[in-house]
């Protein structure tokens, strides 16, 4: 008989909420990053700096160790523009739908079910070893996923270079071809 180890990571912002202490009734956990999780994440996701990071998650139990979460997320991150290179403040306000699981042992995860379109809206997984869920880890993970990956200055422009349509490689050719007849 195979066992499963999950080992705990070290996590920049951690919260520990006991999976069985959510019964009937939804508990509402609010975690908020203090000054040097929000450092230790900036210097995780390359951010110059993260002011402002609070989740606001409303936990009710399903059945069999599932917990749905919903998160309010709220931040203030410090992000370098691709346009200008200049740092500039973005706010950042997302809700996400959640799911705590208990971790499957590996012969129930051969039993995967397939991707369906249905399937990509459903909430994410999130799996859990143990008897506790880590919220502060599920609220850095969804930052991560709100991030825009190209992040733009409000009123940058492109330099004139970029924005001219006679400056593209092909425009040399596109000179040559004759006119069609």
């Amino acid at each position: 008989m195979r066992s499963l180890y999950i080992a705990w990571m070290q996590e920049e912002l951690s919260h520990l909420v006991r999976a069985a202490s959510v019964k009937e009734q939804p508990q509402d956990h609010v975690v908020t990053a203090n000054a040097g999780e929000r450092a230790a994440l900036a210097a995780r996701f390359g951010l110059p700096a993260i002011s402002r990071l609070e989740g606001q998650f409303r936990l009710r139990h399903e059945h069999g160790g599932v917990l749905a979460a919903a998160l309010a997320l709220e931040a203030c991150v410090t992000q370098i523009c691709v346009v200008t290179l200049d740092p500039f403040e973005a706010e950042i306000s997302t809700q996400a739908e959640l799911r705590f699981v208990p971790a499957a042992a590996p012969e129930a995860a051969a039993d995967e079910e397939e991707m369906t379109p249905d399937a990509l809206d459903a909430p994410d997984e999130i799996p859990y070893a143990g008897e506790f869920i880590d919220l502060g880890a599920a609220l850095a993970e969804e930052l991560a996923l709100a991030l825009d990956p190209y992040p733009r200055k409000p009123g940058a422009q492109l330099p004139e270079e970029a924005t001219d349509l006679g400056a593209h490689p092909f425009a040399a050719l596109a000179a040559r071809r004759r006119p069609p007849e």
